[in-house]
């Protein structure tokens, strides 16, 4: 009986280990990132699918959401532990009003007057929320999707997924000017539309400490971007010494 028991406590101490192991993986490695961030190569053993179109209202655009087919293992203890029926989940993407979210590859983007399709990049990437501003559509006529991307291997684990920094990104609705707004490997924390200057606001953070996360240590950086400028470019409004300082007397 003393064996079980000791046998069940170095389980729990494993899984322990093992939970603190995964909890403390970074989101930066530096074994190469220097001023180069690594790129991640697309996994081609993963059948991609396309989703079915998306409109938001008072566009002329449709577009289509590109994911990985998920399949998933399910095994039947009835029978055999070691057999089991695989189900296969054909849901791409997620769509709300003025949001798509999902685990995304790319888009593809069409007028609704012809049969062309066009990709919004030709990069890997991992897409997790995009965002149409219908607010500013109506106020200036302007067009826009925000997204926030996984674009870069920066854990270097050879994968992109959401362990990955988040970067910041803006472009019309047909796909045009896509340009990324975040600085390279800084995590994007929050956004926020403001709708009175026509300007995102944007925090993000810097591993300043270069131990690999995220920590109290680390610099946060305040930005905006004004949507109506030619040259989407984010501007850095604060420092984080204005935050703390006491207010002038």
């Amino acid at each position: 009986m003393k064996n079980i028991f000791k046998i069940i406590a170095l389980l729990l101490i494993l899984i322990i280990l093992s939970c603190k192991e995964d909890a403390e993986k970074p989101k930066v490695s530096y074994n190469k990132i220097d001023k180069n961030v690594t790129e991640q190569k697309q996994d081609t053993t993963k059948i991609v699918v396309a989703g079915l179109p998306i409109q938001f209202e008072g566009t002329n655009y449709l577009i289509y959401p590109i994911g990985n087919l998920n399949t998933i293992d399910i095994v039947d203890s009835k029978y055999d532990s070691s057999r089991g029926n695989a189900t296969t989940n054909f849901n791409v993407a997620n769509n709300m009003e003025n949001e798509i979210t999902g685990y995304l590859l790319n888009l593809k983007f069409q007028k609704t007057d012809s049969d062309s399709l066009i990709s919004l990049t030709k990069k890997p990437m991992m897409i997790q929320t995009v965002d149409y501003l219908k607010s500013v559509a109506v106020r200036t006529k302007q067009q826009i999707l925000v997204y926030l991307i996984e674009d870069s291997d920066t854990n270097e684990d050879n994968k992109l997924d959401s362990s990955d920094i988040k970067s910041l990104y803006l472009s019309d609705i047909s796909g045009a000017k896509f340009t990324k707004i975040s600085t390279d490997v800084q995590e994007v924390l929050d956004w926020k539309l403001i709708e009175s200057r026509n300007r995102i606001y944007f925090r993000a953070v810097e591993d300043t400490n270069k131990n690999g996360k995220f920590d109290k240590n680390d610099k946060l950086h305040y930005n905006y971007v004004n949507l109506l400028d030619k040259e989407w470019k984010a501007v850095e409004f604060m420092q984080p010494q204005e935050v703390t300082s006491p207010p002038n007397k």
